[in-house]
């Protein structure tokens, strides 16, 4: 107990020799799909276009591309830097932008790629946890820094990159690297992570995985969500309702879209679930996945279907003005 009383003790005094430390912007950061066409998968530009601007039109914070979600994996560099150009080109929300590799010498590279097309729009870049090895994390992210200038998104995501890591390490870490401003927290318990790093580090901490654990993971002290839904809008209204109102607003925003993300989230399949549901709702043209990821699973039509219409009811009543507002219009 009395090492606990210490070790706070030696938190508080960290922060108040650091209270300007800069952390990403709170609120919802959508984590963009890249979508293809066609039986040869080829980038689809323009479904990328008009995905990235629904996010800027509903209230997006800002986008993560080229993330897991994203298939960046799957794309060649070429491939990558033209999704990077047509985000940038289609709006003006700051982006954070995935980095796949796992080794310092390729992430620096991908970073560099990116930074030739998106410049200082590239609010950051996402660099995974490369090792259960707090130091050797802390020497992969300073090399990536001195090498490229850029600020870092720290993200433990576990089921991508095939390390576990603490969250104490993770705290460590970010104390010791001045240019993390902020940590994407994917390994479940999430809120238990979550809580334990938003009261030891002075950057924002987000959750993922679709929003599953969304609510609990704002009263755990979440800044707000990096994740993917084919609603994003309840994304967005969620985090807003918490912001202003609390528990209870941010749960009676999501509350009707949690079938729909529950069914959106299943293990092996949640890409290509994702990706039909917005083929569903016209927010892109086509649905498919390159490999390894698996394509959707017909069976699931039906209930997908179910699950849309809720959500798109849920919307069109948080839409509709109240019978007080339409009687004096």
């Amino acid at each position: 107990m009395q090492h606990e009383q210490m070790h706070d003790t030696e938190l508080q005094h960290a922060r108040k020799d650091n209270p300007m430390r800069e952390a990403l912007a709170p609120g919802v950061w959508g984590v963009v799909a890249t979508p293809f066409q066609g039986s040869t998968l080829d980038l689809d530009t323009d479904s990328l276009a008009q995905l990235v601007e629904h996010y800027e039109s509903i209230g997006a914070t800002g986008l993560t591309v080229l993330g897991v979600f994203g298939e960046a994996a799957a794309l060649t560099a070429a491939e990558r830097s033209l999704a990077l150009e047509v985000v940038v080109e289609e709006t003006r929300l700051p982006v954070v932008v995935g980095v796949t590799s796992l080794f310092t010498g390729t992430a620096v590279e991908e970073i560099r790629a990116a930074q030739a097309v998106a410049g200082d729009r590239i609010a950051a870049v996402m660099v995974q946890a490369n090792s259960a090895r707090p130091e050797v994390v802390i020497a992969h992210l300073n090399a990536i820094h001195q090498s490229t200038g850029a600020k870092v998104v720290l993200q433990d995501y576990p089921v991508a990159s095939g390390v576990s890591i603490s969250t104490e390490a993770l705290i460590n870490v970010v104390q010791a690297c001045k240019f993390v401003i902020a940590v994407k927290a994917e390994a479940p318990p999430t809120s238990v992570a979550i809580a334990q790093l938003a009261a030891a580090v002075e950057v924002s901490v987000f959750g993922g995985l679709g929003g599953q654990g969304l609510l609990d993971e704002l009263v755990a002290g979440a800044a707000g969500a990096m994740t993917g839904f084919s609603y994003p809008e309840a994304l967005v209204a969620c985090v807003r309702a918490w912001q202003s109102g609390g528990y209870h607003a941010a749960r009676d925003a999501l509350l009707p879209y949690l079938p729909l993300i529950n069914f959106e989230q299943q293990a092996r399949i949640a890409l290509s679930v994702r990706k039909e549901c917005f083929r569903e709702r016209g927010l892109i043209k086509d649905s498919g996945v390159r490999p390894p990821a698996a394509p959707f699973p017909e069976v699931l039509r039906n209930g997908m279907l179910t699950h849309l219409a809720e959500a798109a009811r849920a919307l069109d009543l948080s839409l509709a003005p109240t019978a007080h507002t339409a009687g004096r219009l």
